[in-house]
């Protein structure tokens, strides 16, 4: 690494990101991150949980019976601008003239699909009515319409809904009121995430965004507490920026901005297992902004929560009770088998060949590693075909074989092997977790020490013209929770409705009925 100024070392320091994690990064980039060696697909009976309808109601009823004497936490990363969202609407701002060309003539010459979908279906928009009362009767044909329609959603002078963070777009029309996503999750949360009439959440968020989000608690605060009878307490964190990442050149040093100081970037949603060691709860269920629904749907995700969180208690109550066991007794050879046995079947761990060749002490040794650590139960949705991680028995270059949540990018598509076996996939992540962050004794785990720091990105960007690499950290729920005991368990697909594009907001799971 070429020597470091004085000006890059305040820089560091402003940041709170030392020498050696610079260092670091770089050797991370000259060596390349190796690509996930898959050993199978996670499906029903291997790797996968499903439970029959009675098994579901005795989980829900474990959960109900539990959750009074539990703190319960919904964590919401929530940093999501919504620019990416309105794509297709920028691009037709920039290529669409209403003075010199019809619509149909511009759907004609470019193609474009989800514009002509977005023009055909715009009252069906949960923002139809806001927009429509700033426009008015500007618009003189239907084609200038669809044009001035656009430039209000999206423009500064306008409604600015691109600078937007999409937790705070309309998502849903309820006719008297439209509600955002973030409104959505405090309805949600307060059928699930709710003791003693308090149900509390915490959304990641850009710090640009802290006032709109308070804002928009204090403007819905009385109507959503009036409805679902419960008080909110409301945390927020921003990403930290000791989490960015240093850029390099395409020579692996250090790529410097034309004022010749360092490039950071953020580090992706991995960064935000920070923020999750902040949390201190006995359950924390965690999903993303985007992926709320509307009332028809929110019996089935409330009672999908309440199974997750019931294996969790279920399974946790058995690990810390021989976690107990392993740390203060003579644990004899028939309890050390039950415990590796309960390991295996209950939380997927999976063991060395050579385990009954070690001593009484070292396989004591073992399990102790092995039972404590934090848990997560992860819904999986059948695959529909959706993009996303998916949920693979992976084999670690020390052998060791575990379960994880794997992205594409993760994965060689050279090798044939290894998209035989994505092939095989039933399931796929739609972020939707129950975590158990507690050892036996009651004390917080620290998460950061379950990070497996070798399953990050690298990834090519641009700035200024010029060619850069970029490391994102690894994944929240990828290797961000790589070291996590781990169990996946089917949930129906009506949990996972995430809004991509705008267009993903005329799909039923969107339309209030």
């Amino acid at each position: 690494m070429s020597t470091l100024s004085e000006s890059d070392l305040q820089l560091l320091a402003t940041k709170g990101i030392s020498k050696d994690k610079v260092r670091d990064q770089i050797e991370t980039f000259r060596e390349g991150i190796p690509f996930v060696n898959l050993e199978k697909a996670g499906v029903v009976g291997d790797g996968i949980s499903k439970f029959s309808f009675e098994e579901e109601q005795q989980l829900i009823a474990t959960f109900e019976g539990a959750k009074s004497g539990l703190s319960l936490l919904k964590f919401v990363p929530a940093s999501g601008a919504a620019s990416r969202m309105f794509k297709a609407l920028f691009n037709f701002l920039d290529a669409y003239d209403p003075e010199s060309e019809k619509l149909e003539a511009y759907f004609e010459r470019t193609g474009d699909k989800e514009l002509k979908v977005f023009s055909e279906k715009l009252r069906q928009f949960p923002f139809y009515n806001i927009v429509r009362s700033r426009i008015a009767d500007k618009a003189r044909t239907k084609d200038e319409e669809v044009h001035l329609f656009v430039k209000e959603l999206l423009s500064e002078s306008g409604l600015n809904y691109g600078f937007y963070p999409k937790g705070l777009l309309p998502f849903h029309n309820y006719g008297t009121h439209s509600a955002t996503p973030f409104e959505e999750h405090l309805r949600e949360g307060a059928l699930y995430a709710k003791t003693a009439n308090t149900a509390e959440l915490h959304f990641t968020i850009s710090e640009q965004h802290d006032d709109l989000f308070k804002q928009e608690f204090d403007n819905i605060k009385n109507r959503v507490s009036a409805d679902t009878n419960a008080s909110f307490k409301i945390g927020y964190s921003y990403q930290k920026s000791s989490t960015d990442t240093i850029a390099v050149d395409m020579e692996n040093q250090p790529f410097r901005n034309e004022d010749g100081s360092l490039l950071f970037r953020p580090g992706g949603h991995g960064a935000l297992i920070e923020n999750l060691n902040e949390q201190d709860a006995d359950i924390i269920f965690i999903k993303n902004i985007d992926n709320v629904v509307v009332p028809q749907n929110l019996d089935g995700v409330t009672q999908s929560k309440k199974i997750l969180a019931g294996v969790l208690i279920q399974v946790q109550q058995k690990a810390h009770m021989y976690a107990k066991l392993l740390e203060g007794h003579t644990v004899g050879e028939e309890q050390r088998s039950e415990i590796k046995k309960f390991l295996e079947d209950d939380l997927n761990v999976r063991f060395s060949s050579r385990f009954y060749n070690y001593s009484a002490e070292e396989q004591v040794g073992v399990l102790k590693d092995k039972i404590n650590r934090p848990i997560r139960i992860c819904g999986m949705v059948k695959n529909e075909g959706e993009p996303g991680g998916g949920p693979f028995w992976i084999r670690d270059q020390k052998e060791n074989i575990s379960l994880q949540i794997i992205e594409s990018a993760q994965i060689d598509s050279t090798n044939q092997s290894q998209m035989d076996i994505v092939a095989n996939a039933t399931h796929f992540n739609p972020v939707d977790l129950v975590c158990g962050v507690r050892n036996y004794k009651g004390e917080k785990y620290d998460l950061v020490n379950y990070v497996d720091h070798k399953q990050g990105f690298i990834t090519g960007k641009t700035k200024d013209g010029k060619e850069l690499k970029a490391l994102e950290l690894p994944g929240l729920w990828n290797g961000g929770m790589a070291y996590w005991n781990t169990i996946f368990v089917e949930v129906p697909l009506l949990t996972f409705n995430p809004v991509k594009t705008v267009n993903d907001l005329l799909k039923p799971s969107h339309q209030v009925k």
